[in-house]
C-alpha cells in the first residue's frame, strides 16, 4: 500500500527461520522473500477474516450462486491468499526497487491497512524516490492484467465460474490496489510521486514533503467524510466504518512521515555529544528500592538513573523498573535486583551521529541511550532530550 521510512519520532515523545515473533515487535517474522524480511502484523488476522468473510460470505455467493457452499469457502480461501500474494508482490516491487537504487531496505509488514515496505533512509534523488513510488502500483497493474487474462481465457474454455468468478475478483481488486494508492497523498504512492515532483521543482526534500504530506491529510479528511456520508445516508455500515478508520489512518500517516523526513534532516548533522545530557547522577547497586525511590526519584526530573561502582557502570535502573516492585519488598530490594545489566544497555561513543544512536534507541526497549567516552560514562540521550533539542532548533528556524 505504501512505502516508508523507518526513523524514530520522540512522544514530546540471512538465513530463514520458521515464522516467530519478531523481538521488539509487535509481529510475526515470516522470513524472507528476494533477500527481504517479510513480517505479519497482529491487526493483519482482522483483515484476513474482513477479507475472506466478503469474499465465501457474499460476493462469490452472488457471481457463482450453482457453487456450492464448500465450494464458495474454498473459493474464498484461494482469493485471499492470493489478494494477499499480490499485496506482498506491491511492496516487493517498492523494496527491490529501493535496494536498486541505493536504498537500505528494512523490510515489509502486512498489516490491516494492507501493508508497508519500510526503508532505513530516504531516496537519495527525486528520480529515485519517482522510481521507488511507482513500482508498486506498476506491479498491481500487471497483477490485474494477468488475472483478467486468465479469467477470460476460464470463460473461453468455460472451465466454470469458480475458477473465472475468483481471478476477476482478484483482477479488480488489483486494479482498485493500484488506482487507490495513485491518488496523491502522502504516504500512498501517489502522494509519493508528488512528493517526487516537488522536490525536483523546489530542490528542498523538507518542502516538497510538507506539501505532500499536507495533501494526504486532505485526502484522509475527505476519505472519512465518504465514510461517514455512508453511515448516515447509505446505511453501510461496515465499508463506512472501513473508510473512517483508513481515512484516520492516512491522516496520522501522512503527518508522522513528515516528522520522520524533519527528524533526519534536523538531526543528521548532530553528534552524541551535543544532544546527550552531560553528567548524569548515578546511584549505587546496593541502594535500597526505597531509598532510591524518595532520595532521588521524587526529588529529581528524571525518570532514570545509571548504576555506578567505584566508577564502573553496572547498568541501569528506570521509573519502569520501580513500577513492577511491590510496595512490601522496597526496604528488602537493592537497585542490583531491578536494573538493566551494562551487557543489556545501548551504550554509544561521543561521536556517534545522532541517526544511528536514534536507530538504536528506537530499537532499545529502554528508549535511553548511555554515552561513554574509553569507558567513562559521560552522558545519557532520551526521547526528551531529542525533543527538547528538535523544539530549540525548529523556533532557531521560525525567528
Amino acid at each position: 500500500m505504501e512505502h516508508s521510512t523507518t526513523a524514530p519520532t520522540p512522544s514530546h515523545a540471512p538465513t530463514r527461520r520458521p515464522p516467530s515473533r519478531k523481538a521488539g515487535s509487535a509481529q510475526i517474522r515470516l522470513g524472507q522473500v528476494l533477500g527481504v524480511e517479510i513480517g505479519l502484523d497482529y491487526s493483519w488476522f482482522i483483515l484476513l477474516f474482513l477479507i475472506l468473510g466478503s469474499m465465501a460470505g457474499g460476493l462469490f455467493p452472488a457471481f457463482a450462486p450453482e457453487v456450492s457452499r464448500v465450494g464458495h469457502l474454498v473459493m474464498g480461501a484461494v482469493g485471499a491468499f492470493l489478494f494477499f500474494s499480490s499485496l506482498l508482490l506491491h511492496e516487493l516491487g517498492h523494496a527491490v526497487t529501493a535496494r536498486a537504487r541505493g536504498v537500505p531496505v528494512e523490510g515489509i509488514t502486512l498489516f490491516i491497512f494492507g501493508g508497508m515496505a519500510r526503508t532505513r533512509a530516504e531516496p537519495h534523488t527525486p528520480g529515485d524516490e519517482f522510481l521507488i513510488a511507482a513500482m508498486g502500483p506498476l506491479v498491481s497493474f500487471a497483477l490485474a492484467a494477468g488475472f483478467y487474462l486468465l479469467a477470460a481465457g476460464g470463460r473461453f474454455l468455460e472451465v466454470g465460474d469458480a475458477y473465472t468468478v475468483t481471478l476477476g475478483t482478484l483482477g479488480y481488486l488489483n486494479l482498485l490496489l493500484a488506482v487507490f494508492n495513485l491518488l496523491p497523498g502522502f504516504p500512498l504512492d501517489g502522494g509519493r510521486l508528488l512528493r517526487a515532483v516537488l522536490w525536483q521543482f523546489t530542490g528542498s526534500l523538507r518542502k516538497a514533503t510538507q506539501i505532500a504530506s499536507g495533501a494526504g491529510r486532505v485526502f484522509g479528511g475527505l476519505i472519512i467524510f465518504v465514510g461517514l456520508w455512508s453511515l448516515v445516508f447509505a446505511s453501510a455500515f461496515i465499508p463506512g466504518l472501513w473508510l473512517i478508520f483508513i481515512g484516520w489512518f492516512l491522516i496520522q500517516a501522512a503527518r508522522q512521515s513528515y516528522q520522520s523526513v524533519l527528524l533526519q534532516q534536523l538531526m543528521s548533522p548532530l553528534t552524541a555529544r551535543e544532544a546527550m545530557s552531560g553528567t548524569p547522577e548515578t546511584v549505587g547497586p546496593d541502594l535500597a528500592v526505597s531509598t532510591l525511590i524518595h532520595e532521588h526519584l521524587l526529588r529529581r526530573p528524571y525518570n532514570a538513573f545509571p548504576v555506578q561502582q567505584d566508577g564502573a557502570l553496572l547498568g541501569m535502573v528506570t521509573l519502569n523498573h520501580l513500577l513492577e516492585v511491590p510496595r512490601e519488598l522496597w526496604e528488602t530490594r537493592t537497585v542490583r535486583e531491578v536494573m538493566t545489566p551494562r551487557e543489556d544497555l545501548i551504550l554509544v561513543a561521543p561521536d556517534t551521529p545522532m541517526m544511528a544512536v536514534l536507530e538504536r534507541m528506537q530499537r532499545g526497549a529502554a528508549r535511553r541511550v548511555l554515552v561513554s567516552d574509553r569507558g567513562d560514562l559521560v552522558g545519557i540521550i532520551s526521547a526528551s532530550d531529542v525533543a527538547r533539542w528538535l523544539d530549540r532548533t525548529v523556533l532557531t528556524e521560525s525567528t
